[in-house]
């Protein structure tokens, strides 16, 4: 594992007892409603009622409740790579650092995460900005 995927997954999990209950987030909720914008091309945000949080795309899975999941277990999503279920099998659990890691760099944290240098993560799109808004959303809209 390089060293930046390494110190975010520790800064997450030294955070976690903190977080634990409320997975609390660094960013502005209000500000990632409106980010995630460019993730709506490819998901949606469907409560387990049904509800729309956020109508999108089926290309990727629903993110309701994505926060504190292992990483390819949304349960009737069936799109995941087998490197996103291998990371799932490995204890990935999306936190903001897992979070982060992810949409800076998908191929390149699965590839960390897994340890399989020829790991691909069907996500091409890489997010640079208003990361910390979007965790702060999803946790937000979370049950």
């Amino acid at each position: 594992m390089s060293l930046k995927y390494a110190i975010l997954l520790v800064a997450g999990l030294l955070a976690s007892p903190v977080l634990a209950d409320s997975h609390a987030a660094s960013g502005d909720a209000a500000a990632g409603e409106d980010a995630f914008k460019k993730c709506k091309a490819c998901h949606a945000i469907t409560a387990d009622d049904g509800t729309a949080i956020q109508k999108g795309g089926k290309v990727g899975p629903n993110l309701y409740g994505v926060i504190g999941r292992a990483a390819g277990t949304q349960a009737d999503y069936k799109g995941y790579s087998k490197f996103m279920v291998d990371a799932g099998e490995k204890d990935v659990v999306w936190d903001e650092a897992s979070f982060t890691a992810f949409v800076q760099d998908p191929t390149g944290f699965l590839k960390e995460v897994t340890g399989e240098g020829g790991a691909r993560s069907k996500m091409s799109f890489k997010l640079n900005k208003g990361i910390e808004d979007i965790y702060a959303y999803l946790v937000s809209v979370a049950p």
